[in-house]
């Protein structure tokens, strides 16, 4: 008798894997909103702006941790029928590399890397480097996947983890092919790269050209009459600034000579201090610019009155 061929399962689709990790990046979002609506009502909101990367962190990891780390699907893997190939999946630290890659790097730099920055300008060069190599390769593995339709997340490709289906393939049907979205991004990355020898080159450096380049806005940020926020204030958040001088730059008022009863009414609400770069919503209210930009580029809602947020309608007021 002859001997029955052990079955073997196809290779994960790109569709697949593409509307797998979208499904988990909502379940992700959905987690981590329901999380802070609990402890924003414990703690409140100030507490919770002051930790919010910490609970980003625990989040991302509780999911993880008990899908990866598990070694079962994820919800999204489920969705779409796929895995991880066992023959890694297995291994436990395969696996922790899975959650820790993608989540601790980022948020240690988030949450050190200010501070390091300031004891260290070099180390502020270096890490920005890193970031920047660390962005053009996920966008260089992107465009690979998409042509190739192996490892849509660069620690997947780094560690060799492999998605497979149990979907039988169709062989009269010939799935989607994303090879122009692949080429697209090349494209882009080969501009970028051709914009930056140009702008390294001493030949293309003039002072005019120097003067509107030199710009702290960045292609997130809001903009009023075409000009970066950060610019109108004469904010760049990356500088180290001594507060007292903060104070002065950012305002038209001399507060200084302000009363202390004045002053003391000019508290901004999610920070609780002196506002020195004050900006108001739609709805009205007086925030300090960096507290309301990173509040709602995390939750898209006033603080005070949950009435919708858009940061590109937010007004810089220097006297007030």
């Amino acid at each position: 008798m002859s001997a029955t061929p052990i079955p073997a399962f196809p290779p994960a689709q790109q569709a697949q894997i593409i509307r797998a990790h979208q499904r988990d990046l909502i379940h992700v979002s959905s987690l981590r909103e329901q999380t802070e609506n609990i402890l924003r009502s414990w703690f409140g909101t100030r507490w919770l702006t002051r930790f919010d990367k910490e609970v980003e962190l625990a989040v991302r990891l509780t999911y993880h941790a008990l899908t990866t780390g598990r070694a079962i699907q994820t919800l999204g893997e489920e969705y779409t029928n796929i895995w991880a190939h066992p023959k890694w999946a297995r291994n436990p630290r395969i696996r922790a590399a899975l959650i820790l890659l993608p989540t601790i790097p980022s948020y240690l730099l988030a949450r050190l890397g200010p501070s390091l920055y300031a004891r260290s300008p070099r180390l502020k060069g270096v890490a920005s480097a890193a970031v920047s190599a660390l962005d053009v390769a996920g966008e260089v593995n992107l465009a690979v996947f998409y042509i190739s339709g192996l490892y849509y997340r660069l620690v997947r490709r780094f560690l060799g983890v492999p998605h497979i289906s149990a979907t039988p393939i169709d062989p009269n049907a010939r799935p989607p092919s994303y090879s122009l979205l692949g080429v697209l991004i090349l494209v882009r990355l080969g501009h970028r790269l051709l914009t930056y020898m140009r702008s390294r080159s001493p030949r293309q450096a003039s002072p005019a050209t120097d003067e509107k380049t030199v710009s702290f806005g960045s292609p997130d940020e809001p903009h009023l009459d075409d000009r970066p926020i950060s610019t109108l204030l004469n904010y760049d958040p990356e500088a180290d600034v001594d507060p007292s001088e903060e104070k002065e730059q950012l305002t038209v008022l001399d507060l200084q000579a302000m009363p202390a009863s004045v002053r003391g009414n000019r508290t901004c609400t999610l920070c609780l201090e002196e506002r020195t770069a004050t900006c108001v919503t739609e709805c009205g209210h007086l925030f300090d610019w960096n507290c309301i930009y990173g509040w709602g580029r995390e939750k898209a809602e006033c603080p005070l009155c949950r009435q919708s947020l858009s940061l590109t309608k937010l007004l810089p007021i220097y006297n007030l």
